[in-house]
């Protein structure tokens, strides 16, 4: 008898308003997505309705901040699926950088010479740990309520980064010193499990953003994330 698989497909919003003018994007600094971006989004789309790869998808769901809710919106169409917005998908906090350029936040709250997983750089915003217990609750949650579905979620690079933190078991040490990851706007990240095990038995592909390789898409504007 087959066991039946969970299947987490995470998707980073297209290229952002926020990246494509430097801002600090985060819950009022977000102002949706670049012209590039939708392109990026709709190029999954047509991927995505073209190969059926995810047409048993039973839920929808996007952080609340403007940019992955507009990408959940352009994917919803080809899901045939409503969109459920959880500030569990959300990118970093940033408290009182909100809003900001990038130049602006570097200048109040220049980068620690020693980075720590538990430290805060602008006033109201989260730690690294903050971010990963948030990220990480919500994503145990859809593999507690979703048992044998396929669930898409349109988020941010750092979910998927802290998706990895959460599944794979990586623990900053606090030396300092950090590997980042920074996955391709509109990618894709899909984690499977088997019956009921709360850990992933597969990371079936990481950053997977074949659909950009022919897409025609405006130039970009800024390579920085956000």
């Amino acid at each position: 008898m087959a066991v039946e698989s969970t299947r987490i497909v995470l998707v980073r919003h297209g290229e952002s308003v926020a990246q494509e003018r430097r801002l600090v994007g985060g819950h009022t600094g977000c102002k949706g997505l670049s012209d590039r971006g939708r392109a990026q989004v709709r190029a999954l789309a047509e991927r995505l309705d073209r190969t059926g790869e995810l047409s048993a998808a039973t839920a929808l769901y996007s952080s609340v901040m403007a940019r992955a809710v507009e990408t959940a919106g352009i994917l919803a169409p080809v899901l045939g699926l409503d969109v459920r917005q959880d500030c569990a998908f959300c990118e970093h906090h940033p408290g009182d950088g909100d809003g900001l350029t990038y130049e602006e936040y570097e200048q109040r709250w220049p980068y620690p010479e020693r980075w720590t997983p538990d430290g805060v750089r602008s006033p109201g915003s989260e730690s690294f740990l903050d971010m990963s217990r948030r990220v990480g609750a919500g994503l145990d949650g859809l593999v507690e309520r979703h048992r044998g579905e396929t669930v898409v979620v349109a988020c941010h690079g750092g979910v998927v980064v802290h998706s990895m933190v959460r599944w794979l078991g990586i623990v900053p040490d606090g030396a300092g010193r950090r590997a980042w990851l920074n996955p391709t706007n509109s990618g894709l990240t899909e984690w499977r499990f088997r019956g009921d095990d709360p850990l992933p038995h597969e990371l079936v592909r990481f950053d997977d953003a074949a659909h950009l390789a022919t897409a025609d898409l405006p130039a970009a504007r800024s390579a920085q994330p956000a």
